[in-house]
């Protein structure tokens, strides 16, 4: 059973910066290298978005037009962790975050994804 476990979310101010952390355990038949990790949010009566990717190697990432410039994603294959650093955050930011593990180069649809946390929840005040 692989688990995704997220952290590093709060309430913050419009302008703030955030660094969410996921971290994986799984069995020893997985390898969390070998998957591309990505990161979506859940705004309230809203879907379920992309924000960022990062591929196995680390080697490529992409990220969705609402967070480019603002959001870093990064990865540390050693210690099975990933991460998503958010500056300059805006109320429309305010959601849950999702990290997922999937074997598609860098997908931006929830399809593409196995593997899911249960969320860390980021609130923006203005």
């Amino acid at each position: 059973q692989v688990q995704l476990v997220e952290s590093g979310g709060g309430l913050v101010q419009a302008g703030d910066s955030l660094r969410l952390s996921c971290a994986a355990s799984h069995p020893t038949f997985i390898t969390f290298s070998t998957y591309t990790m990505a990161w979506f949010r859940q705004a309230p009566g809203k879907d379920r978005e992309f924000v960022a990717a990062i591929s196995s190697s680390s080697g490529s990432t992409s990220y969705a037009d609402s967070v480019k410039g603002r959001a870093a994603i990064s990865r540390d294959n050693a210690k099975k962790t990933g991460y998503l650093q958010m500056n300059s955050l805006t109320p429309e930011d305010t959601a849950v975050y999702y990290c997922a593990l999937g074997l598609s180069s860098n997908g931006r649809s929830r399809a593409e994804y196995y593997y899911w946390g249960q969320g860390t929840q980021v609130t923006v005040s203005s």
